[in-house]
């Protein structure tokens, strides 16, 4: 019978974990500790948690560790010769590679197999800002 209520509990603490996002809360602000290295780590990541509940409550972009010129630098790299595309493979992969889970599978271009630098940029914040979002939508 003891078992049973440690594992009963167990599953209580999965459940609320996965329920608050707290696995993917401690990730990002880890991850923006390692990358930001600030002088003060504490007030950082109390400002990180501010801007989460602002933005929690108003809608606002989420912070994130990647930015625009981060994005434009991955889209450069991905295209090198400059065709103003890269393959749906590629937009998958380097989503994946930026930490995105949910990714769409059908973006504009892939029909043709050619993702815009365009589609691929608005499909990474998208993407950023869900994964950014480590709390329930009001």
């Amino acid at each position: 019978m003891k078992k049973k209520m440690a594992t009963q509990r167990e599953q209580d603490a999965a459940d609320y974990l996965k329920k608050h996002k707290i696995p993917e809360l401690l990730e990002n602000l880890t991850s923006m500790l390692f990358f930001h290295r600030p002088e003060k780590p504490r007030e950082f990541l109390v400002e990180q948690l501010e801007q989460l509940k602002m933005s929690q409550q108003s809608g606002i972009k989420a912070p994130s560790l990647f930015n625009k010129a981060n994005l434009d630098a991955v889209y450069g790299i991905l295209d090198p010769t400059h065709q103003k595309h890269i393959t749906f493979a590629q937009y998958k992969q380097a989503l994946i590679t930026l930490g995105i889970k949910d990714i769409n599978e059908c973006p504009e271009g892939v029909n043709e197999d050619k993702i815009s630098h365009e589609t691929f940029e608005t499909e990474a914040i998208r993407g950023l800002q869900r994964c950014s979002a480590t709390y329930e939508q009001l």
